[in-house]
């Protein structure tokens, strides 16, 4: 689960992490009086979407020399005009799609005189099992051009779980970054701050793109992106009441009341399937045969028919779906299951495109009995190759 920037600098403001004051605002009429609130007369005027490069992005609604969604403002009524430009309009990153975002909500930020910016991140090292920051001299760009470009300049420091942030993980950070005096000893302090809050509220990554060190010598939290692990929110009620479900997709929320593990994509082939690992190999297969996946969907291996309807009604009602394949490999989950769920969705929302099904496994005799007994247009599959093929020449013709 992802939370807006204003809401992960409260979370890191409320374990002492130093930022900067801001207020957020829902409408431009709020702008003045939020502005009035900080110390000016430097004012930062922030789109608040769940994507990044929201300073080089573009608004679809302004002209093509419009400033981007992250802007400076030099006075109350610049910050006005600037929150009346952005909010409501369809701010386009690289990391939104050419779909773009609508932008309900700003944060209006005190500004700051910058002499260095930092980048700083803390994720989980799969290859180590621990916990890892990530920092660079080279703050404010895109780390994956860094690490492309200029890799020597990422530095990894794993923090062993069991003694913490130790002095000498201090130090190789505090190196890494070339920081001395005030700033240094502000990193200190910040570093374990942000472990601590990594680890308590389960995150699974805490960016800071850009940390700053400010002319005055201490350091600043200019930027925050949070995100958390979504089976640990059962033990934080209080992350879970920070969700803003106008930044997710429609149908994930959806498919997350039935405890499906969907993900929407951009192609044109709906894709139901029970394991990970099989739906993986599924939407390989459509791309080996030229089309693009529609989305990830697993049904898992303990579904019943409500759930597997309920899955192929969240399919079925992406518009750009133009064909479906259904590729079931029954063990646990049982293929006459799988059979009566598809049926039943059909029956309910109709089928208005191809529907390809390949079941094997536990009881696949009875679910093939019941897909051809059902009436229903829907092409059968003896394996996966055969489906996918299927699949892509029903589309294509």
């Amino acid at each position: 689960m992802n939370i807006h920037e204003y809401q992960a600098k409260a979370l890191l403001k409320s374990y002492g992490a130093p930022v900067a004051e801001g207020v957020a605002i829902f409408s431009a009429e709020e702008a003045e009086a939020a502005a009035k609130k900080l110390p000016g007369p430097l004012y930062v005027v922030k789109s608040q979407i769940h994507a990044g490069g929201r300073g080089k992005g573009k608004f679809k609604e302004l002209s093509a020399d419009a400033k981007g969604g992250v802007r400076l403002a030099f006075s109350i009524d610049e910050a006005k005009a600037h929150a009346k430009d952005m909010l409501g309009n369809t701010l386009v990153t690289a990391q939104t799609g050419p779909a773009g975002k609508q932008v309900n909500r700003l944060y209006i930020e005190d500004g700051a005189d910058i002499d260095r910016e930092l980048y700083l991140s803390l994720l989980v090292d799969r290859s180590v099992g621990q916990v890892a920051f990530v920092v660079s001299t080279e703050g404010g760009m895109d780390i994956e051009a860094v690490a492309h470009d200029t890799p020597e300049k990422i530095v990894n420091v794993a923090i062993n779980p069991e003694a913490g942030v130790t002095a000498a993980d201090l130090a190789k950070l505090t190196s890494a970054l070339k920081l001395e005096g005030e700033a240094k000893a502000d990193a200190e302090k910040l570093f374990p701050i942000l472990y601590k809050a990594f680890v308590e509220k389960d995150m699974s990554l805490l960016e800071i793109n850009p940390l700053i060190v400010m002319k005055n010598g201490r350091v600043r939290v200019l930027d925050a992106k949070v995100s958390f692990d979504g089976n640990a929110l059962f033990r934080h009620d209080d992350i879970k009441a920070l969700r803003d479900e106008t930044e997710e997709d429609a149908k994930e929320i959806e498919a997350s009341k039935w405890d499906l593990a969907y993900v929407a994509l951009d192609g044109n082939i709906g894709c139901m399937v029970n394991g990970a690992g099989l739906a993986m190999a599924t939407m390989d297969i459509i791309k080996l045969y030229g089309k693009e996946p529609a989305n990830f969907c697993d049904v898992g291996g303990g579904a019943g028919k409500e759930k597997v309807a309920a899955a192929f009604k969240i399919i079925t009602a992406d518009p750009k779906v133009e064909g479906i394949l259904v590729n079931i490999f029954g063990g646990i989950m049982k293929c006459d299951v799988i059979a009566e769920g598809v049926v039943a969705a059909v029956q309910e929302v109709g089928l208005k495109v191809p529907l390809v099904v390949r079941l094997e496994g536990t009881n696949v005799e009875l679910g093939k009995k019941i897909l051809n007994e059902s009436g229903l247009a829907i092409t059968a599959a003896d394996d996966l190759d055969d489906a996918a093929k299927k699949i892509v020449a029903a589309i294509n013709g």
